[in-house]
Order: C-alpha cells, then structure tokens, then sequence
C-alpha cells in the first residue's frame, strides 16, 4: 500500500499533518503511533504463539490416540 504512495504523496502527507497538528505535536503523535504498532505487533505474535501451541497439543493427542 504504501509503496504506491511514493515520494512526493509521503512529502505531501507529512507537510500536511505539520499544518494541521504543529511543530510541536508531531513529535508525540509519531511516538504513540510506534507504540501502538509495536503493541500491536506484539499482540499479534502471542496470538500466533497461541495458535500454534494449541495446534502442536491437539496434533500431539490426535497422534497419541491413533498409535493405541
């Protein structure tokens, strides 16, 4: 997505949001959108985590129930 975007669309985005938000702001809103996205990124590889962990214990109790 954001590879369609490109150059001048990033400097356009970025001199807008300097408008609209300030010098000052800019700063804090770039910070508490990286937290959210590591959060969310964290977020996501303990769900995936989960997921696979489940999946391992219930292959592990298909398997010890068929070599009986």
């Amino acid at each position: 997505m954001l590879s369609s975007i490109g150059i001048p669309g990033l400097i356009l985005i970025l001199t807008i949001a300097l408008v609209i938000f300030g010098p000052k702001k800019l700063p804090e809103i770039g910070k508490a959108a990286g937290q959210t996205l590591k959060e969310f990124k964290n977020s996501t590889k303990e769900l995936t985590s989960d997921v696979t962990d489940e999946f391992s214990e219930t292959k592990e109790i298909i398997d010890g129930k068929e070599s009986k």
